[in-house]
């Protein structure tokens, strides 16, 4: 039995679009495998070498010259939360005034200043810790309603983290 018209026309058609976009399909495969081949060997490098080879994620900039002069631990993930509203205008245990641009981190037991670089859903933000907290079940850090809004996170969530632990230079050479 003879194909009719319309079915005729579709299976050329169709014979001709497979014929014209498997190549196109080839050459995308190959030019992705191409860029991830880049990406592994340009990236891993300098992930590694910031981060002690922990994590591939280590290599996200954040941009402020002080965070080049800091050696920053392995990163890890931890329950967060972020406050702020209702604590305005007051003392934070460090000392400071929280205000609504304040940027920081409350951790319960990170000395007072310590310099922790957060990522969270491909933003990156480094953070003084200023306060102490939070006092939940799960949570490692309260971060500042500034911070929380600079790294895009809402709520409760689980979020990656990396604690300075020296200067990557010494004042001596600077």
């Amino acid at each position: 039995m003879q194909p009719s018209g319309d079915r005729l026309a579709r299976k050329i058609n169709s014979r001709r679009a497979s014929r014209f976009e498997r190549p196109s399909v080839r050459r995308l495969g190959w030019a992705t495998s191409l860029v991830a081949l880049a990406i592994l060997a340009f990236g891993v490098g300098s992930a590694q070498a910031s981060s002690g080879g922990a994590s591939p994620i280590a290599s996200v900039p954040t941009g402020s010259p002080e965070e080049q002069d800091l050696v920053f631990s392995p990163f890890r993930s931890a329950g967060a939360s972020w406050y702020g509203p209702g604590l305005y205008g007051h003392k934070t245990a460090c000392g400071q005034i929280l205000r609504a641009t304040t940027i920081g981190v409350a951790h319960r037991n990170l000395p007072c200043g310590t310099m922790v670089k957060f990522v969270y859903e491909g933003h990156a933000l480094l953070a003084p810790v200023i306060d102490r907290g939070p006092f939940v079940k799960g949570r490692a850090w309260d971060l500042t309603a500034a911070a929380s809004e600079a790294l895009e996170f809402e709520g409760v969530g689980m979020l990656r983290y990396a604690v300075a632990v020296s200067f990557a230079r010494s004042a001596a050479s600077r």
